[in-house]
């Protein structure tokens, strides 16, 4: 299963930068509208939106976690903000499994 999660781990890097890095290429490197395109339709803003909730309610786990056994989440942290939700859950999943 630790397999499976390390797997989840890179598939969670690999493939979010991939479309960033497409998306920068087409806009000259700028960030501009990139915001207005993750909201621009509903579809968009209902996943846009559920990955928020998620990575939240992830962030709120991480903190509640903390103060109750003391342990390390700062990695998780750096996780959730440089790349996502989509390293941050398997990394953490990772690193507990069987605990």
């Amino acid at each position: 299963m630790k397999n499976v999660f390390l797997t989840m781990c890179i598939l969670g890097v690999i493939l979010p930068y991939y479309h960033l890095i497409n998306f920068l290429i087409e806009n000259n490197w700028s960030m501009v509208g990139f915001v207005s395109e993750i909201f621009s339709s509903h579809p968009t803003s209902m996943i846009s939106w559920d990955i928020t909730i998620a990575a939240t309610s992830f962030l709120i786990f991480l903190i509640y976690k903390k103060k109750k056994k003391k342990i390390n989440i700062l990695k998780y942290i750096i996780c959730l903000f440089l790349v996502g939700f989509s390293l941050a859950l398997p990394l953490y999943l990772y690193d507990n499994y069987d605990k």
